[in-house]
């Protein structure tokens, strides 16, 4: 009698990084704050329809994370559903300044400074999506063998990461 255990399947997250956007990081924050731990189709619509500068630079680094994770997955030879992808990361730090002068009164000149913004989105797969990608796979793989209870198993290995016992208890202490 073979068993076999079943890993539970990772979570696919991918990242897309623009850097030197022309932008105040300020202003781009204030856009990305509207889109973190949406679904990353909820997110395009949002970005589509902000009427914001910035939401056109986040909706192309977005798109690019996307595609990112599609490509990560047919390289592993996993399934991805795109519809389970969430943003589970965005965040915007500050680029380089360009430091300007604008011509001012008596021959003077006032700097001033452009400042830029690196925006990085990161998607990942919703735990459940890969929970369900996982009994599935776990699915065929008893139907092929006819192996009894590996559908149990494995739901069983993914609710409780723990294993089968607890955790562990400290010893009482002796009085």
């Amino acid at each position: 009698m073979a068993t076999s255990v079943l890993q539970p399947t990772p979570v696919i997250e991918a990242q897309a990084l623009a850097r030197h956007v022309r932008m105040s990081p300020q202003k781009v924050r204030l856009v990305v704050d509207l889109i973190r731990g949406h679904r990353a189709e909820d997110a395009l619509h949002i970005l589509r329809y902000t009427k914001k500068r910035a939401a056109k630079d986040i909706e192309k680094v977005l798109r690019s994370a996307i595609a990112n994770a599609e490509r990560k997955a047919e390289d592993a030879g996993a399934t991805l559903d795109v519809d389970g992808l969430y943003v589970s990361r965005c965040f915007v730090n500050e680029g380089s300044r360009w430091k300007r002068l604008r011509p001012a009164p008596m021959g003077r000149a006032f700097r001033y400074q452009r400042r830029t913004a690196h925006i990085l989105v990161a998607v990942a797969e919703h735990h459940m999506a890969a929970a369900e990608r996982a009994t599935a796979a776990a699915a065929a793989a008893a139907s092929e063998k006819g192996v009894r209870g590996a559908v149990k198993k494995a739901r069983k290995a993914l609710t409780n990461p723990r294993g089968p016992k607890g955790p562990a208890r400290k010893p009482k202490a002796k009085e």
